[in-house]
């Protein structure tokens, strides 16, 4: 038995949870439990090397599921042209895209006509409404307690949420601080009508490749165990603190730009310490509810956990 909600309905799930995009590390093993536990999992388009290599990992995870899935397209700046991989998730006929980092309008304008449903990631209200106005399905709504790239405005999730609810016709989706039951419960109040999980989804099994170090950090990280880098560039993003992070911070200090800045926020050294677990040598993106994360659970365990409080809740609410 699942939860329904506009969101359920729209995507055709059972429980309106959304795997995040996850770059580097969301690919068919993680989206096909996400997909198969009565979510929506994701593959990261834009990690992928080229049109092929996207293809067979959808033709991988059709192996994996016959749920519904969705392809993730992280199209902000320093990304390369993402046209040709659209057009792999249009030929794959995949029953949703979500957009991330950039202007959505392009993307939704090649899916126009498919019968894919569209999620764009917005992080304000004035991004909500206009992805919206350009036919978004639905917004993703990120606080500034998730992990990775975040709003400008520092708003909070239980601040952003009812606030875009409020101004918008189609179904919400709160991102940012949620990894459990209580999280999802706590969002529909607001008047969301589902949520997305991106930090709570690496410290799962099927993650797997996330290094164990990096999950390993994600259970041991305390209320300040994350910082908020590349502000300094207008692109603020959350990750696990350490030496790395601290002199990211520092070279933002000292006005270093894009050029001081790059060697030490690129994506290899970030895959340096997500897939080889060398912590010295790089960093890792994580919401500030890894504070909230005490175990490594399979995806079904943390869906089974999620229902159990999801459960506990609505019979609190009828007492």
């Amino acid at each position: 038995m699942g939860l329904i909600t506009k969101v359920t309905a729209l995507l055709n799930i059972e429980w309106p949870i959304i795997q995040g995009g996850l770059a580097h590390l969301a690919y068919a093993d993680l989206a096909a439990a996400v997909s198969n536990a009565g979510g929506l999992g994701q593959i990261t388009a834009m990690s992928l090397p080229d049109e092929n290599a996207l293809r067979q990992e959808i033709h991988k995870l059709k192996q994996k599921t016959d749920h519904p899935f969705g392809i993730n397209f992280a199209i902000g700046q320093g990304h390369r042209e993402f046209e040709h991989m659209v057009q792999v998730a249009i030929d794959e006929k995949v029953p949703a895209i979500s957009v991330t980092g950039g202007n959505p309008k392009p993307v939704l304008e090649q899916v126009e006509g498919t019968g894919i449903k569209t999620l764009v990631l917005v992080a304000a209200k004035r991004q909500a409404e206009k992805a919206a106005e350009l036919g978004a399905d639905a917004v993703m709504v990120v606080g500034q307690e998730g992990g990775g790239h975040i709003g400008r405005d520092d708003l909070g999730t239980f601040v952003l949420i009812p606030e875009v609810v409020d101004a918008v016709d189609i179904p919400v989706i709160a991102s940012g601080g949620i990894s459990d039951g209580r999280g999802l419960m706590a969002a529909l109040a607001l008047g969301a009508e589902g949520i997305e999980m991106g930090t709570r989804f690496i410290a799962t099994q099927e993650c797997i490749h996330a290094h164990e170090q990096y999950k390993q950090d994600l259970v041991n990280a305390d209320a300040q165990s994350t910082v908020v880098i590349k502000s300094s560039l207008g692109q603020p993003a959350r990750a696990l603190k350490n030496n790395w992070t601290d002199e990211i911070l520092s070279l933002e200090a000292k006005e270093t730009g894009y050029e001081g800045l790059k060697d030490y926020i690129s994506g290899k050294a970030n895959k340096r310490y997500i897939y080889d677990g060398l912590e010295a040598q790089g960093f890792g993106w994580a919401g500030q509810v890894a504070m909230r994360i005490q175990d490594i659970p399979t995806v079904e365990e943390l869906f089974s956990t999620i229902q159990l409080d999801v459960a506990r809740i609505q019979k609190q609410w009828q007492m």
